[in-house]
């Protein structure tokens, strides 16, 4: 009876650790593609590519996805300048600063859009809620005030960017995109961010390959590593729910960092990992009280 517990619940929480681990993987070895010479465009670019092939194959595997309309497809395909900020704004950050100050401050995404949401009047926020939210940014701005050496002010901007722009992206999906099939909305949005992309690279000409085959290996992992988390955070949605599923994903800053460690040589300070803690431990109340 006990492994049988032990196993459903391996299989419930399964997809979303699988998703917070591929994110974190991601995040540790774009700083590799960039330290080879690859640039921001061309990973985003390759990435896209990877990833829509993958998310094709599994669209005809899969149960079929639940048809969508003009209207909800045109609003996906919009989000897709969206899903763009955010995959060039934390890449960027992530090439700008450490792994572990960028992911931090990406992850403050879940406070915008609680605060946006409140204002907007799709959810409430008790008084609970927004002493976590101040608590938070308070633990994020320890860990970036004990940075011991000079911050690159662009690359918290990048991150930070990148976050409004997940928060905006999730709180129009969730009232314009409500009854529509996750994956298709993933689809469309995966699509047209890739193409903007595509026309950037086009556009620039002035786009780089990794120059080493570590560089090149690391773009494959990246690709495939986010579009396995894509999916499996389809997966763990479907199954757990988007609420624990989201609990679960505040694992990804905390496995960038311990991956950033052995992998790039990233090494926050204790005073940096303390303020860590308090935002992550006032994510997880946010999460709760909301």
């Amino acid at each position: 009876m006990q492994s049988s517990k032990v196993h459903e619940r391996r299989f419930a929480l399964g997809p979303g650790v699988i998703a917070a681990t591929s994110f974190a993987v991601s995040d540790a070895l774009a700083k590799l593609v960039f330290a080879a010479g690859g640039d921001v465009l061309t990973l985003a670019l390759i990435r896209g590519v990877v990833g829509l092939g993958i998310l094709f194959v599994f669209l005809r595997i899969g149960p079929p996805p639940v048809p969508d309309t003009a209207r909800t497809r045109a609003i996906a395909l919009g989000l897709g300048v969206l899903f763009a900020a955010v995959v060039y704004g934390l890449f960027k950050a992530i090439e700008l600063i450490t792994v572990p100050i960028a992911v931090l401050a990406y992850f403050i995404y879940p406070l915008l859009t609680g605060i946006g949401g409140w204002i907007f009047g799709v959810e409430r926020l008790g008084w609970q809620g927004a002493l976590a939210a101040l608590v938070a940014f308070f633990g994020l701005a320890l860990t970036i005030g004990a940075y011991p050496q000079h911050l690159s002010l662009a690359g918290i901007a990048f991150a930070l960017g990148a976050a409004l722009s997940r928060a905006v992206f999730l709180l129009v999906a969730r009232t314009e995109l409500q009854d529509a099939d996750p994956r298709l909305t993933t689809w469309h949005s995966l699509v047209s961010s890739t193409a903007i992309f595509a026309v950037a690279a086009a556009v620039t000409m002035n786009w780089h390959t990794p120059q080493t085959a570590g560089g090149w290996i690391s773009v494959l992992i990246v690709s495939i590593a986010t579009a396995s988390g894509i999916l499996t955070l389809y997966i763990s949605t479907r199954r757990i729910g988007p609420f624990r599923t989201a609990l679960i994903m505040n694992l990804e800053p905390l496995l960038a960092t311990l991956l950033s460690a052995p992998l790039l040589g990233e090494i926050i300070t204790p005073v940096q990992a303390i303020g860590g803690a308090i935002m992550l431990g006032a994510l997880v109340a946010f999460q709760l009280w909301r």
